[in-house]
């Protein structure tokens, strides 16, 4: 009988096959990058020629103005309405009543705020964010408690009211 001991494979140690893929995926490798770096080029030429240049400055329009000036009419009349509403002594009523004055306060303070845009005129833009924001202190310093007999409280009213006679003499 013959020796049968089974064969035993030892891994090979010689190199693979050389390839040429090798030169394919470098050239791949390169193409890759330079269309990354073709991409970042016209990324920045792109944010460059965006960006607004230190000479450009919006001109002031007759259009945003108008805009404005419909908005501050707007929130004027709504303010009046719903600080000066009366739905007699019951206390609900005038719970319902001093909410819905502040939310005219606080809701026309933001509006009037979202219609200043850069083409607004300065003069008109400054005294129309004074008021709104004063609309939204009153606004807020009223939910917080504030009474319009608290000093700080009446203050604010008092420079609402002028910002109010402000802007109204600037939409003229």
């Amino acid at each position: 009988m013959a020796d049968t001991e089974p064969e035993q494979h030892l891994p090979s140690r010689s190199k693979p096959p050389e390839t040429s893929s090798g030169k394919g995926a470098s050239a791949i490798a390169l193409l890759a990058l330079l269309v990354a770096m073709a991409a970042i080029g016209v990324a920045a030429w792109a944010i460059v020629m965006a960006w607004p240049q230190k000479g450009e400055t919006a001109q002031p329009t007759g259009e945003s103005k108008q805009k404005v000036c419909a908005a501050f009419d707007t929130v004027s009349k709504a303010v009046q309405l719903q600080t000066h509403a009366d739905l007699g002594p019951d206390p609900v009523a005038q719970t319902a009543v001093a909410s819905n004055a502040r939310l005219a306060l606080i809701g026309g303070g933001d509006y009037l705020l979202s219609r200043v845009d850069d083409q607004t005129p300065p003069d008109l833009a400054d005294a129309v964010r004074l008021f709104a924001n004063n609309l939204e202190d009153i606004g807020v310093n009223a939910l917080a408690g504030a009474t319009n007999e608290d000093p700080q409280q009446s203050a604010r009213l008092s420079a609402g009211e002028d910002g109010r006679n402000k802007v109204a003499d600037l939409c003229k």
